[in-house]
């Protein structure tokens, strides 16, 4: 087993086993702290793919932005309501339906994945890719990347304006 082939199923299992621990953790900080490392795993595997503009991207806007609002939602959440957030506990009738139905889609998907006739080919040396897409947004499709960062200006500014505490005038 090559060092590639180690490194894929590292972030494979990180990927799955922080995954699970978002998934069936009761308490919503470890949840969101296993999401980081969920998150980690898939940026490992956009690099091994040589996906390089995906992994930033996937480290800046999901990393960077999301999981952080995430973890500050929830810190804000439990100072406001002094209570401690956990999430409500599963039935045994819904953990079983559950667990059946994940059971099924793992079953099926291994049929899949046996049945199916994999095409195979030589690898072929890649290029990377963000600065080429870096070159066309500011080149052919700057109009678009100026409207979308417009609106996400315009989308933060009301969230300030909605979040922001309303003082009674008298």
């Amino acid at each position: 087993m090559d060092l590639i082939t180690l490194a894929f199923y590292l972030f494979a299992a990180m990927t799955i086993g922080f995954g699970a621990i978002v998934v069936f953790s009761r308490n919503i900080m470890y949840s969101a702290f296993s999401l980081f490392f969920a998150f980690f795993g898939i940026t490992g595997l956009y690099v091994l793919l040589n996906a390089d503009f995906l992994a930033i991207t996937q480290i800046m806007i999901y990393i960077g932005g999301i999981l952080v609002l995430i973890i500050f939602g929830v810190i804000l959440t439990m100072r406001v309501t002094g209570v401690d957030v956990k999430s409500g506990r599963l039935g045994k009738i819904q953990f079983g339906i559950g667990g059946a139905v994940a059971i099924a889609i793992m079953v099926l998907l291994i049929i899949v994945f046996l049945s199916t006739g994999w095409f195979y080919d030589e690898a072929v040396e890649t290029t990377a890719t963000a600065g080429l897409i870096g070159n066309e947004l500011l080149t052919h499709y700057i109009l678009a990347f100026e409207a979308s960062s417009m609106l996400l200006l315009i989308a933060i500014v009301g969230a300030a304006f909605i979040a922001r505490k309303k003082h009674k005038t008298e």
